[in-house]
């Protein structure tokens, strides 16, 4: 236990990394509490309707406020089933500061967590690159540095939502494969376990990277009946029913109860509605009355669906393959060729200065378009850089467990459609990796390449910082 304990000391050569990062995002993180203090720091009966409302940085959601102020299942329980729980202890923290204070301090709590997650993350991603692709401390802090700068992973540790806790447990993850690989060692069962258990349990889909790195560890001892069944069935499976019981326990019961209030509602609207109608129409006979009535509210109810498919939320979201549980949420009608090129490798990295990190689900378009060519310049540069990277680490077997870790996501986004419409959000999930990989350039260089290869990594760190955080704090001021 201490071996472990004592990987969360800082070491002497991270501190520099460590500290730049900790100042620009503690400052960002204290933008954030301003914008929304006289909001979000009264005392309320219904937070829930408080925070969806009033919070709108880009589409991150800010359920971890409403689920620390007042805990409940409130996420999406069959992508994140055990997230729910791993915040409850801040939950409790959060309700006896509220009953001391007399104020919900629920913006405070959750920055604190989200610059330490952002420090153990720029630490792990740190030794990543000098303990396994073996870089000097210089390069692993500019490629850290490069990593950070990437928009939507910086907004992803100022926005209340699960993505610092993803990324940082999936760099844990590479980080811990990556060790096992060069050791010549698999991971254990119960390593594989818990790393899945942190993983999958915050989203679903990312603890099917904790099994590709055990793949890549343990090789074809991954298929061995006892490691198979002890490290992948038992927690894939116990995690299912787990979120079969969450289900059933939390989430079907409020569903029941909001249908039913739907239910009383519409019909105590209907029958104020029949009445107002009988009272002005002069048909006399009760059947043609009630025909005509009913024809009316089929036509407005027409309209009314028409009208609703027209919003942002509906029109935005993309026809899906269907309205099951997984299938609600694919999308088979945007664009694959704008949204990688505009959203996945656009937004993600470099904000757009148009409908700047509006939400797609209130009124910013799926596709927005950069104003300059510089911003499509600087796109092509960085997956040029990316490029240049795999090929240089082509023979590494690490870089094919990197590769491994994106291909998930580029097949859940762009082949299923899965947040298509909003797929920049998702980039904590894999974004990260492409700098570990463009590291194997670094390890390749040498000579003046390595002098090349530093300065344009440097001058595009240092263009997506400025850019990105010009465009991020002036938006965070404009309330």
């Amino acid at each position: 236990m201490k071996k472990y304990l004592r990987m969360l000391k800082i070491r002497k050569e991270e501190l520099p990394l460590t500290g730049i990062l900790f100042l620009i995002f503690t400052t960002l993180n204290v933008l954030v509490v301003r914008r929304y203090w006289d909001h979000f720091s009264p005392l309320g009966n219904n937070y829930w309707n408080v925070f969806i409302d009033k919070f709108d940085i880009s589409g991150f959601d800010p359920i971890t406020y409403s689920v620390l102020s007042d805990w409940d299942t409130r996420y999406q329980v069959y992508r994140h089933p055990l997230l729910a729980f791993f915040v409850w202890p801040a939950s409790r923290l959060n309700r006896w500061l509220i009953d001391v204070l007399g104020m919900n301090p629920v913006q405070i709590i959750v920055a604190a967590v989200l610059i330490a997650c952002l420090v153990y993350s720029a630490v792990f991603l740190f030794r990543i690159f000098r303990e396994i692709l073996e870089l000097t401390a210089f390069d692993s802090t500019l490629l850290s540095l490069l990593t950070f700068s990437f928009a939507y992973i910086t907004l992803a540790y100022i926005s209340p939502d699960h993505f610092a806790l993803s990324m940082l447990l999936l760099i844990l993850t590479l980080y811990a494969a990556g060790r096992k690989m060069k050791a010549g060692e698999g991971l254990k069962i119960w390593q594989t376990m818990v790393l899945f258990f942190l993983t999958a349990g915050i989203t679903l889909s990312n603890g099917l990277k904790t099994f590709v790195a055990a793949l890549f560890t343990k090789k074809w001892h991954f298929f061995r009946p006892a490691y198979f069944v002890l490290g992948v069935l038992l927690p894939a499976g116990a995690i299912w029913f787990f979120a079969e019981w969450e289900f059933r326990q939390y989430v079907a019961p409020r569903y029941q109860k909001r249908n039913q209030e739907n239910a009383i509602r519409a019909a105590n609207a209907e029958r104020k509605a029949y009445r107002m109608f009988c009272d002005t129409t002069e048909i006399a006979d009760s059947v043609r009355r009630r025909a005509v009535f009913d024809s009316i509210q089929a036509v407005r109810e027409k309209e009314r669906k028409e009208k609703e498919a027209k919003k942002p939320v509906f029109a935005h979201a993309g026809k899906p393959m269907g309205n099951g549980a997984f299938t609600q949420w694919t999308d088979i009608s945007t664009s694959r060729w704008d949204s990688a090129v505009e959203n996945l490798f656009g937004e993600s990295i470099q904000l757009h200065r148009q409908h700047l990190l509006e939400d797609t689900l209130r009124k910013r378009p799926v596709i927005v378009r950069y104003d300059g060519v510089m911003n499509y310049i600087v796109e092509v540069l960085t997956l040029l850089l990316f490029v240049i990277g795999i090929w240089c680490g082509r023979r590494s077997r690490f870089l094919w467990l990197c590769l491994a870790f994106v291909v998930p996501d580029i097949v859940i986004h762009l082949g299923l459609g899965f947040g298509l419409n909003e797929v920049y959000i998702m980039s904590a999930h894999w974004l990260f990796v492409f700098p570990v990989m463009l590291g194997f350039a670094f390890k390749a260089g040498g000579g003046w390449r390595i002098v090349v290869l530093r300065t344009v990594t440097a001058l595009l760190m240092l263009y997506l910082f400025v850019y990105n955080l010009w465009l991020t704090v002036g938006f965070l001021l404009s309330a």
